[in-house]
């Protein structure tokens, strides 16, 4: 039997530092982990703050990710499900069996094994990134300069997308991930995407070549829209999400000369550090949101069928119950501690080795090649992301 809920609330956006959530999700995951949350349309869902919870959520079958099902903690016209068509493919959104279908044929791809091959090449794009940057001179901008070009490059040669055609598909990926966005700007960003997607996987059909995309033409039972659709994916959540822990990890270093003096002086640490900052910064903040099949009880709370759930992935990564010291920035913090950055369940980021290994090859050669980097701007002034769905700084001006 669930206890008597709290009064609802509304989902809050309001940081009181760039790498701290909003204050308010610490005080309500102490009160209720699970709480009622009422969204912009009017709908009555759930807000999940506390660890345990979260990952209750995220391994129960009862819980769908379909689009039509669910309902935004904040008000963002271009993505709500009446106003947007999701592209064929698009598996995040997808329940069993078809997300076992799609997810199923790109596991193979990106196996641990599979991602350390590609580890000499993500040193060289690295490397080849900072000659780039330090032949620009100081001041540079970290995001543009650093952690943009590292994980797009990476991914569009895995994928067998163009490089030249980034601006592109970058430019689409900013409009369809901002929240303030129009239906029409969404419709028309996804739109070009797809439009370029389809006409790639075309000519991957004409020429395979030996990149995941020619794999899936050739080897695989999707068709031709859903493997653009896949492609979208993996070639949006591929750049989007690294490239804002790279530029967000790099201003939280430098805000915090001790954890970077640490870093610095022992190397190894880097495995755990990356596992920190990943906990610690946890750049998706909206989500991820499941929509209950059928009733569920999530710690003592009844969640009805047809109620959506948010889960605070920044609140749910500094639980006390499961971490020790949780809003104690510590990159000695042994990496085995876990966090729920990924996801958990089945739609656990398929990617999530690559990102560490980009991670792990890319902060430690920033400020190898840079040691007396520093901020441009006082860090108050540093624009950041939250306009955008994946979080992180706009901007991130250095100097060196």
């Amino acid at each position: 039997m669930s206890e008597a809920s709290p009064a609802p609330v509304t989902f809050p956006t309001e940081r009181p530092s760039p790498f701290d959530p909003p204050e308010v999700l610490g005080r309500w995951r102490e009160e209720a982990p699970v709480r009622p949350l009422r969204y912009p349309d009017g709908h009555q869902g759930w807000l999940v703050t506390g660890f345990s919870a979260a990952r209750a959520v995220l391994t129960d079958s009862r819980f769908s990710s379909l689009l039509e099902n669910l309902h935004w903690p904040i008000r963002w016209e271009g993505l709500e499900p009446e106003n947007f068509a999701q592209p064929p493919g698009f598996f995040m959104q997808m329940d069993p069996p078809d997300h076992s279908r799609f997810r199923k044929q790109l596991a193979a791809e990106f196996t641990v094994r599979r991602m350390r091959q590609l580890e000499p090449r993500i040193e060289q794009i690295t490397e080849e990134t900072l000659d780039a940057m330090e032949r620009g001179g100081a001041p540079a901008d970290l995001v543009q300069e650093f952690a943009l070009p590292i994980p797009s490059l990476v991914i569009c040669e895995l994928l067998g997308v163009p490089y030249a055609d980034r601006e592109r598909f970058q430019r689409d990926s900013a409009t369809a991930l901002r929240v303030g966005s129009t239906k029409e700007e969404v419709g028309a960003a996804t739109g070009s995407m797809m439009g370029y997607l389809y006409e790639l996987v075309a000519r991957k059909r004409a020429e395979p070549a030996d990149d995941l995309l020619s794999g899936l033409v050739t080897g695989s039972d999707l068709s031709h829209e859903e493997i653009a659709g896949a492609g979208l994916l993996l070639l949006v959540a591929g750049h989007e999400t690294t490239a804002n822990m790279l530029g967000l990890g790099a201003f939280a270093l430098l805000s915090d000369p001790g954890q970077l003096a640490a870093l610095r002086s022992w190397p190894h640490l880097i495995e755990g550090a990356v596992e920190e900052l990943l906990r610690y910064l946890a750049v998706t903040h909206l989500g991820p949101l499941r929509a209950a099949l059928e009733d569920v009880e999530i710690a003592g709370r009844t969640i009805r069928k047809g109620q959506v759930v948010t889960i605070s992935v920044p609140a749910a990564n500094r639980d006390p119950e499961r971490f020790a010291d949780p809003e104690t920035f510590d990159v000695t913090r042994p990496p085995t501690a876990g966090h729920l950055t990924f996801g958990h369940g089945i739609h656990q980021c398929l990617g999530q080795q690559l990102a560490r290994i980009e991670m792990r090859v890319a902060f430690p050669a920033l400020f190898r090649r840079f040691p007396g980097l520093r901020l441009a701007v006082p860090a108050e002034e540093v624009p950041m992301r939250t306009d955008m769905s994946i979080y992180g700084a706009h901007r991130l001006p250095a100097t060196w």
